[in-house]
C-alpha cells in the first residue's frame, strides 16, 4: 500500500505505529506536524507545522519514557505553563488549519496515496480532513481527543465534527471513543477497530521480572538509591500532564508516610519540575519520593519490573501506554476510575480504580495493593495474558494492516 501518515514524527508512539509498515514493505510517506529528524526507511518526509507546533523544538511527546516537547520560548516550558499551552492550541490552533491544509493538499497531490492515516485527531486528523484527500482517510483517536480537547473551544468543536464526518475509518483504543465518535459525527456504518494507539506492546522488552540481566538496565539516577522489594516500591509513570492529578498523588504519599516510612515512589519525568519539588519538600516526603528524569523504553521497563504497583490517577484518558506496559511487567495498576480504563481493569480483580480527586481513597488503594501479595500475583498473571491477547505488538500490526487494506479496497 502507498500510505501517507500525518503525525508528530518526534513521538515514539507515532513511530511505533509507522515503522512496522515501513519494515513490511509498504510505501510510507510521512508528513510531520513538528520538526523531527525523519523516519528511517520512509519514502519521503516533509514537515507541515500546525497549531503553533513551530514553537516547539526537539524531544518527543508523551509521558515518562516518551520524551516531551520543549517550547522554544522559555516562558512556555515546565508544568506551570501547561494550561497556557493547551489554551493557545485550543483557541488559536484551529485558525492555523486552513493554511496548513493547503500545503498538505499539495503534498498529497504529488504522492497520490491509496490511504491517508492521521495519528491523533487534534491537530493531525483535523489537518488531514481539511486537506480532503482523494482517497480513504483513517483517523486514530488518542487518549483525550474526544473527552478533553474536542469540547475545549468552539473551533475545536467545529473541526472535530468536520474531521469525523470526513473520516472513512476509525482506529480507537477504547470502546468509549467509538461511542463518542458517533456522537461527534462519525457514521455508524463505517469501519472501525479497537487497537492500542502505540502500535502494541513489545513483550520482549516489557515482561515480568526474571532475575536475569534482561531486567536491566536501571536508570543511572536509581543506581545509588536504596530500593527494596517490590512490596516496598511503586512507580508513578505519568510525569506532569494537565489532566493527571499529580496533586492527589503527592497528598496520598504524604498520608502513607507515617505508616510506611520505607515505601519508595519512583517518578519518571519529574526531575527538575519545580511543582513536584515544592510538593515533595512541603509535605516532608523527600525520603519517599524519587524524582527521576525522562526515561527511555528499556529503562521504563526495568522500573516497572522493580515496582510492585503502578499509580496513575487522571481525569481524562483513553488506554494509557504506561498502563499496558505496567500490566506486561507485572506492576499492579492503581488507576483513576474512567470508562476507558474499565476496558482493561476490573476493580478488585486485576487492579484498583479510585476517584482521581480523592487522596485518602488513593492512599487506601495503594496500601491495600501493597498488603495483598495474593491479589498482586493473581493480577500479574491475568494482566500479562490480557496484553498477550489484545495488545502484543505483532498481533496489533497484523490487525492494523488488515484494517488499512480493507479501507483501501473499499
Amino acid at each position: 500500500m502507498r500510505i501517507v501518515y500525518v503525525a508528530d514524527a518526534r513521538s515514539p508512539i507515532a513511530l511505533s505505529w509507522i515503522e512496522p509498515f515501513v519494515r513490511a514493505g509498504h510505501e510510507v510517506h510521512v508528513v510531520s506536524t513538528f520538526h523531527a529528524p525523519g523516519v528511517p526507511g520512509a519514502a519521503s518526509f516533509e514537515v507541515v507545522p500546525v497549531g503553533f507546533s513551530g514553537l516547539s523544538r526537539g524531544g518527543g511527546v508523551g509521558g515518562a519514557g516518551h520524551g516531551a516537547a520543549r517550547p522554544a520560548l522559555p516562558w512556555l516550558s515546565g508544568a506551570g505553563s501547561m494550561g497556557l499551552r493547551a489554551s493557545m492550541r485550543h483557541w488559536l490552533g484551529p485558525v492555523t488549519i486552513g493554511p496548513a491544509a493547503v500545503r498538505l493538499r499539495r503534498i498529497l497531490t504529488r504522492r497520490k496515496p491509496e490511504l491517508v492515516h492521521a495519528l491523533r485527531l487534534p491537530m493531525e486528523g483535523m489537518l488531514a480532513a481539511a486537506a480532503d484527500p482523494d482517497c480513504p482517510l483513517a483517523i486514530s483517536l488518542w487518549g483525550n481527543d474526544l473527552t478533553l480537547h474536542a469540547p475545549a473551544a468552539p473551533g475545536m468543536r467545529r473541526l472535530t465534527r468536520k474531521s469525523l464526518r470526513r473520516a472513512d475509518g476509525l482506529i480507537a483504543d477504547c470502546r468509549r471513543d467509538v461511542r463518542l465518535a458517533g456522537q461527534w459525527g462519525f457514521a455508524g456504518g463505517r469501519p472501525h477497530v479497537l487497537l492500542p494507539t502505540n502500535g502494541g506492546i513489545s513483550l520482549t522488552l516489557f515482561h515480568p521480572p526474571t532475575g536475569g540481566e534482561e531486567d536491566s538496565p536501571l536508570p543511572p539516577a536509581l543506581r545509588n538509591v536504596a530500593v527494596r522489594s517490590r512490596g516496598e516500591t511503586a512507580v508513578n509513570p505519568r510525569g506532569f500532564r494537565g489532566y493527571v492529578r499529580s496533586d492527589t498523588f503527592f497528598r496520598a504519599v504524604a498520608r502513607l508516610q507515617s505508616d510506611r516510612p520505607g515505601l519508595r515512589f519512583l517518578c519518571p519525568a519529574m526531575a527538575g519540575e519545580r511543582q513536584a519539588e515544592r510538593w515533595r519538600d512541603r509535605m516532608g516526603i523527600e525520603e519517599n519520593v524519587v524524582l527521576l528524569p525522562r526515561l527511555g523504553p528499556r529503562e521504563m521497563a526495568a522500573v516497572f519490573r522493580l515496582a510492585g504497583i503502578s499509580v496513575s490517577v487522571s481525569e481524562h484518558d483513553g488506554t494509557p501506554n504506561s498502563l499496558l506496559e505496567a500490566m506486561a511487567c507485572g506492576a499492579f495498576p492503581v488507576c483513576g476510575d474512567l470508562e476507558s480504563i474499565r476496558d482493561w481493569i476490573e476493580d478488585g480483580v486485576n487492579g484498583l480504580l479510585v476517584d482521581a480527586g480523592d487522596p485518602a481513597g488513593l492512599a487506601g488503594a495503594i496500601a491495600r495493593a501493597l498488603d495483598d501479595d495474593g491479589l498482586r500475583q493473581r493480577a500479574a498473571e491475568r494482566n500479562l495474558e490480557l496484553v498477550r491477547k489484545r495488545a502484543e505488538r505483532g498481533k496489533v500490526f497484523e490487525e492494523a494492516e488488515e484494517f488499512c487494506r480493507e479501507l483501501v479496497m473499499r
